[in-house]
């Protein structure tokens, strides 16, 4: 049956429902003749056979989608049409539609009764409907007739007077209320308010079983007459929720500017309310947006400020990227105004945490209501816990918004000073943080550390160049400064008696030591009622100006003076008795009063008037005090970059140490002398300092040297042309090199004397670099005197000379001599001339005792070391020529004496024992070779040919030469 309907309607036909809903009651109405459907049913066909008809059609034609039968017929068509086929299947298609179309006249048939007498029920019900729509108009008409004649000239008047008296009590209800209302929350009374609001809430509660409570809101609803009324009742319902709202506002003006009497209320509101832990979370939510809003509109401000008319939609940006729009000029100011704002934060929460425990520990706290007492002692729990967990959350969240800002801006070309205020805020910021919550500021120290490493490593590449121009241009004059000059007057190393910073312990350690009441006062202790920790306060700058240089280099002009001419008036003093000197271990200049005697008395080895003990240095030296200073007080406010800073203390010293020596101490003929000026210590430290530190692409262009290798390093100095070191007048420039080394041994004590200070910086891991320093390199300042004063040493005596006048002496006499060689007196005479330019030169710089010493044994050494060569220089010598040789040696000794305090005498036995080898056997000899390897092969050649030649065969002599030769002489 449905196959047949769906076939009917894709051929177009309806059922006969379909049929009758579409027909109208008269108009529409078709009923098939009768001879159309006798027609139908007259063709005679077996039911089962036309059942299988139905049956064999395809089912697509019984679908509902659209289909085009036609199409569909086509399409089934072979390639190749056969009309007996072509006829066939138009038979079985016919077959078919007549098989349907007798199926569709039975079905018509049957329904055909029930059809007519469905059609006459339709036709009565449209009568029907037509009688009663007239009769509803009717009755509207009488019922219109009787609300205005009856219910609203009558009853109408008397309710609305009954509803109206009731109501006018209810108004006047609400107007108080609502006047209260007002009045408590203008007051802040809080919990007033909720109060006034719970009563009337109860008392609404207890009346809604009157009528007037129970069906007012209703009644007005209808009467728009009275929308005050409303209104005022609709806040007894809605006041709970408005006034938690309001509380809710209150709630978060705490977290800025904690006041204890607005707090007490609040609290106090939301113990009423019973929503104590409620309002610790929403505590906690707000002082987590007071941050966010503080610093966002602390930034914003100074950006716009900055960008002046630029149009760049600041308020939009994300907190993080305007941080990178502030310029270097406002930096410090807004960090400073962030951390302020920042610390009313923290400050309002340590408040609110003192507030909680103080009211914990009073026991007259209200009841409000049943049940209270109980639930008091779990929310106070709750708050504790709360408030001691937020500690970290807030402390975390302020960490992670400086660190935005530190982060934001490229910090690498501040100046100084800037860079140190930058790290004294923060460092305070992380005080901050320990005494807020105990925490170690890990994200403060990482960022500021970054920042650090970044700002230091360029400050650091610029001072190192600045350091090489200063040498460069340095004259290497002596820089007068006091003679109790301490590093510890510098203002750079005022920070190591005095609190720079909160931060450091070590100063606040010395601040305790002075005000021990004020240091036991937390930060939030000493600012909670007012201040803050974070005002920069210009005028606590030092006011005082540092006052170390001397007026000429002396404490008094008129002692100078004094002295001077004292000194001046000796010349009654033998040549070589300089006894016009001051003894610096003393430590004490001569007064006016000191008379000459006691002058002359004094150590004639100290080139130093009456300039005492007064630092040797120079405007660099001094420069890189300063430097060590400014380096230390950045370690000092900042622990985690200490080793980086150390490290590169340590290139300063090296630099200054590696240009003294390339300056005045670099010289190819040490190893020729045999006198072992550079130690090994020394010589690895060299070029220690040469590999790591000094860019040879300058001198030497094949070098291969990286990028990153080369900023590491820096080009090696050159000495001013203005330091003139050839000049025999000035004793080869000895006034520069005393000021150049002594300057370098001053650095390498007040290094020294930081090492402790160092020490407590250094991390434990890093400490060993540190003492390798020390041990390897500050320690080695003092052995670059060999080698620079050698220098003066070698061309100050004219040895050569001495060379020529021994080899014309007669040394194979036959008798012993009482008079010493002309050679000797000739030498002595250079070590006078040695002396008084000496003398001379320490008018202008102080020539330390080491120095002294160092210059006498270089010239004394170098001296015995020319004797001994010329004593092997000689042909033929008989026992009395080796007499002579010692008469002159004793000579030399005595004279010698007499102009130095030098003790004992340098290399006297080298020139004993050679001499005295002169006497030895032929057995003794190859011993001698064997253990005195500080000979030269030429001098103990000598020995062999001329001492003993007359008294061996040559076999002998032959095999103590060979000995000679096959020893490995190491130079000393």
């Amino acid at each position: 049956m449905q196959k047949i309907k769906s076939l009917m309607a894709r051929q177009g036909l309806k059922s006969p429902q379909e049929s009758m809903a579409d027909l109208s009651p008269v108009e529409n109405l078709r009923i098939p003749s009768k001879e159309e459907l006798r027609e139908l049913r007259e063709q005679p066909i077996d039911p089962q056979a036309e059942q299988e008809i139905i049956d064999s059609i395809e089912e697509v034609y019984f679908s509902n989608d659209s289909f085009d039968m036609v199409q569909h017929e086509l399409e089934k068509l072979p390639p190749e049409l056969n009309l007996q086929e072509l006829e066939e299947y138009r038979d079985k298609l016919k077959r078919q539609q007549a098989a349907v179309s007798k199926k569709v006249a039975d079905l018509i048939l049957e329904k055909q009764p029930a059809y007519v007498k469905e059609l006459e029920r339709v036709t009565a019900l449209q009568t029907n409907l037509q009688l009663a729509a007239v009769i509803c108009t009717n009755a509207r008409r009488q019922l219109s007739v009787a609300k205005e004649g009856f219910t609203e000239a009558s009853l109408g008047l008397l309710a609305n007077q009954r509803r109206r008296h009731l109501l006018t009590g209810l108004l006047k209800s609400l107007r108080t209320i609502k006047t209260l209302v007002k009045l408590t929350h203008m007051e802040e009374d809080y919990p007033g308010a909720i109060q006034l609001c719970l009563e009337c809430q109860k008392a609404a509660s207890t009346f809604k079983h009157y009528s007037c409570i129970r069906t007012i809101i209703p009644l007005f609803l209808f009467f728009p007459p009275f929308p005050l009324t409303l209104a005022l009742f609709s806040s007894l319902s809605s006041a709970y929720f408005w006034l938690q709202e309001q509380l809710d506002v209150a709630l978060s003006k705490t977290c800025k500017h904690f006041d204890v009497s607005h707090y007490t209320k609040v609290q106090l509101a939301y113990t009423l309310l019973g929503k104590t832990q409620t309002a610790m979370d929403q505590l906690h939510m707000h002082f987590t947006q007071a941050i966010h809003n503080t610093v966002f509109q602390v930034v914003l401000g100074y950006v716009e400020l900055c960008a002046g008319n630029a149009d760049t939609k600041f308020q939009k940006m994300q907190y993080k990227d305007l941080c990178t729009h502030i310029t270097l000029d406002s930096y410090i100011p807004c960090l400073t105004d962030l951390c302020k704002a920042l610390w009313e934060v923290m400050l309002s929460y340590h408040r609110t945490m003192q507030w909680h425990e103080e009211h914990d520990k009073q026991e007259t706290t209200p009841t409000p209501g049943k049940g209270f007492t109980c639930s008091l002692a779990v929310d106070r729990s709750y708050v504790k816990k709360k408030l001691e967990h937020g500690l970290t959350r807030i402390w975390q969240d302020v960490q992670l918004k400086v660190k935005a800002y530190i982060l934001g801006t490229d910090m690498s070309n501040f100046k100084y000073d800037d860079f140190i205020v930058v790290l004294d805020v923060i460092s305070r910021l992380m005080q901050v943080g320990e005494e807020f919550c105990g925490s170690k500021s890990e994200v403060l120290q990482e960022s500021i550390k970054r920042q650090s490493v970044n700002y230091f490593k360029n400050y650091h590449r610029a001072r190192l160049e600045e350091l090489r121009m200063f040498l460069e241009n340095e004259t290497w004059e002596l820089c007068p400064v006091k003679s109790n000059f301490n590093i510890a007057q510098l203002h750079e190393f005022k920070f190591m008696g005095q609190c720079r910073s909160p931060s450091v312990s070590p100063s606040r350690q010395a601040v305790s030591s002075t005000s021990p009441a004020q240091e036991e006062l937390s930060l939030f202790q000493q600012y909670q009622r007012e201040g803050n920790p974070f005002e920069m306060h210009m005028e606590h700058k030092e006011e005082e100006t540092e006052d170390v240089l001397a007026s000429n280099g002396y404490e008094s002009d008129e002692l100078e003076k004094s002295v001077y001419q004292d000194y001046d008036s000796d010349s009654d003093v033998p040549e070589e008795l300089k006894q016009d000197y001051v003894d610096e271990q003393t430590g004490d200049a001569p007064l006016k009063s000191v008379p000459r005697e006691t002058m002359r008395s004094k150590k004639k080895s100290d080139y130093n008037l009456n300039k005492t003990n007064a630092p040797i240095l120079t405007n660099t030296t001094l420069n890189v005090i300063r430097l060590v200073g400014k380096y230390m007080q950045m370690m000092n406010i900042l622990k985690p970059i200490a080793f980086d800073v150390i490290h590169c203390v340590s290139q300063l010293f090296d630099y200054y140490l590696y240009a003294v020596y390339t300056f005045f101490g670099r010289n190819d003929m040490y190893e020729s002398s045999g006198l072992g000026l550079i130690s090994s210590r020394l010589r690895t430290t060299l070029n220690r300092i040469q590999e790591s530190l000094i860019d040879m692409t300058s001198t030497h262009p094949t070098a291969n040297l990286g990028t990153e290798d080369r900023k590491e390093k820096v080009p090696s100095p050159h000495l001013s042309q203005l330091v003139v070191l050839t000049n025999s007048g000035t004793l080869y420039g000895l006034a520069q090199r005393v000021v150049a080394t002594e300057s370098l041994v001053f650095l390498a004590e007040q290094f020294e004397s930081l090492q402790s200070h160092l020490d407590t910086m250094m991390p434990a891991a890093k400490k060993p670099f540190l003492q390798q320093f020390y041990s390897q390199t500050v320690s080695t300042a003092s052995e670059l005197r060999k080698p620079i004063y050698w220098i003066v040493a070698a061309k100050a005596i004219d040895y050569e000379q001495m060379l020529l006048m021994m080899a014309g002496v007669k040394w194979d006499i036959r008798e012993i001599m009482s008079q010493h060689n002309v050679y000797v007196d000739v030498l002595l005479k250079e070590f006078e001339q040695f002396n008084k330019r000496l003398g001379e030169v320490s008018r202008h710089v102080r020539i330390p005792l080491p120095v002294s010493n160092v210059l006498w044994e270089h010239c004394i050494r170098l001296a015995n070391r020319t004797l001994v060569e010329g004593y092997a220089n000689v042909k033929k010598c008989s026992n009395e020529g080796r007499a002579l040789m010692q008469l002159d040696f004793q000579q030399f000794l005595m004279k010698l004496e007499k102009l130095t305090d030098l003790r004992p005498i340098p290399d006297k036995e080298f020139v004993e024992t050679y001499i005295k080898a002169y006497y030895l056997t032929e057995n003794d000899m190859e011993q001698f070779i064997k253990n005195h390897r500080e000979y030269s092969m030429k001098q103990l050649a000598n020995l062999v040919n001329v001492c003993l030649g007359s008294h061996i065969n040559k076999k002998a002599r032959q095999k103590l030469l060979a000995a000679i030769d096959d020893i490995d002489r190491p130079k000393r």
